[in-house]
């Protein structure tokens, strides 16, 4: 029998059976004690956490800018594919966690256990370019959030910021649960200065419902189609694929086929309503942008330092961009400490290295930060909206390399046996799957030839 798996053999349950055995995240994995008896809110207590550190990927620094420069350029129009795209990473994230609970592998451990070596480097490349480019937003809108609030040099920042594998590993050390305090507190902080802003903005009511109707211009027009495709980028996240299936491994959940349904069940309404509190912050950002810099003119407003200069005067309230500028920097710390962590999956995962947790973090933080401290050094200030932008249009074409495999596990019985996910709720993962695809060829053919 598969240790890992207890119900599936080697020879059915469709996994190479050279596949290594260890465990993802070991020095955390099954840490976190679930109540065994009581009420059920107590349980669903104890699963609350993993969903929150995967719904940071999806209100970073690089959706800051995609949802700025749609909001200035196209008012309320976006809404409806910040909305879709909020629906697909639910419906991702969910696949995600039923993946790692059923399988005890995280989805690139999965990978490894599936494809040839050549396939599964391929794929660890794909992802550590995901990585990378999101590593780009978050820390240059970290070292942006620096030089907002305390002036300091946007390259000092950007080093500044990658300190975070030190933060991550005090926080790790102290036990996950409080690496997941840490990012739900500044999650509060990032979703109370929005809320104040929303209110100071007071965008009419209608536009934004109108907003979120899908309208076929967007998929006409290529300058909002490339702003779109960004959103997605910067919101359906392969990174985050590869952590949550992961982090829900951290619960000491009964490795049972009851156990392992309650651990679903429970991880799924987490991820969930984080999710949700995601969509909040990314429509609040687009929402303030349409209601301030849209329908004053100032429809040319995508880097983040013109946004801040301009939030307090249009809105008239004093501490608009301060408050601006603190809710970027606590979505800049969350990012840079999540994507860390989710490197570090990724590379063990893939590559199934046997290095001490303090050097696999320096390691995995030093091969996506190089890149990034070099392209903040080249075109500071001037072009950090384009990168931004493009960073997350990057995120995107890297999507179908980490929802393909995930979608084609989760629907295999081979793999997943009885929690394998219905054929309508397959279908419309493949749809989704197609969708993204789509999109992207769109994508690189107009950027290709015009």
């Amino acid at each position: 029998m598969d240790a890992r798996s207890p119900d599936l053999t080697p020879d059915t349950a469709g996994w190479r059976t050279d596949a290594p055995a260890t465990k993802s995240l070991p020095e955390v994995n099954a840490t976190v004690a679930i109540p065994a008896a009581g009420r059920w809110w107590r349980r669903m207590l104890a699963f609350v956490g993993p969903g929150y550190l995967v719904s940071v990927g999806y209100m970073d620094p690089g959706n800051w800018a995609t949802d700025l420069a749609g909001g200035s350029k196209f008012g309320y129009t976006l809404l409806s594919v910040i909305l879709l795209s909020n629906l697909m990473a639910i419906l991702l994230q969910s696949l995600a966690a039923r993946l790692g609970i059923v399988t005890d592998r995280d989805l690139a451990q999965a990978c490894r256990a599936t494809y040839s070596p050549a396939v599964n480097f391929l794929l660890w490349l794909a992802c550590e370019a995901a990585i990378i480019a999101c590593d780009l937003a978050e820390v240059i809108g970290t070292a942006i959030a620096l030089k907002l609030l305390f002036g300091i040099p946007l390259i000092g920042g950007a080093l500044l910021a990658a300190l975070d594998a030190f933060l991550l590993l005090l926080l790790m050390n102290r036990g996950f649960r409080f690496l997941e305090a840490f990012v739900i507190a500044l999650l509060a902080v990032i979703a109370v200065c929005f809320a104040v802003q929303i209110v100071a903005a007071a965008p009419p009511v209608a536009e934004v419902v109108h907003g979120f109707m899908p309208k076929a211009e967007i998929f006409t027009n290529p300058e909002m189609l490339y702003i779109a495709i960004g959103i997605i980028g910067a919101t359906v996240m392969p990174h985050n694929l590869y952590l949550h299936s992961s982090i829900v491994q951290t619960r000491a959940y009964e490795r049972n086929d009851e156990g392992r349904r309650e651990a679903i069940k429970w991880a799924t309404t987490d991820s969930t309503i984080a999710l949700m509190l995601a969509l909040f912050i990314n429509a609040a950002i687009l929402v303030v942008a349409a209601a301030t810099f849209h329908k004053s003119g100032h429809s040319d407003v995508a880097e983040i330092g013109q946004a801040f200069e301009l939030l307090s005067p249009l809105l008239g309230l004093g501490i608009a961009s301060t408050l601006f500028a603190v809710a970027l920097l606590a979505s800049g710390l969350n990012s840079t400490v999540t994507a860390t962590l989710a490197g570090q999956i990724v590379m063990e995962g893939f590559l199934d290295l046997r290095l001490p947790s303090w050097a696999r973090r320096l390691l995995t933080r030093g091969i996506a930060i190089v890149p990034v401290i070099v392209v903040t050094a080249i075109y500071g200030e001037r072009g950090t909206a384009d990168l931004l932008v493009f960073s997350q249009v990057v995120l995107s074409m890297q999507l179908p390399f980490a929802v393909i495999p995930l979608v084609r596990f989760v629907s295999d019985r081979r793999k997943m046996g009885k929690f394998a996910i219905p054929a309508y709720v397959a279908a419309i993962a493949w749809i989704v799957a197609g969708v993204i695809v789509i999109l992207n060829v769109k994508l690189l053919s107009d950027t290709l030839f015009g």
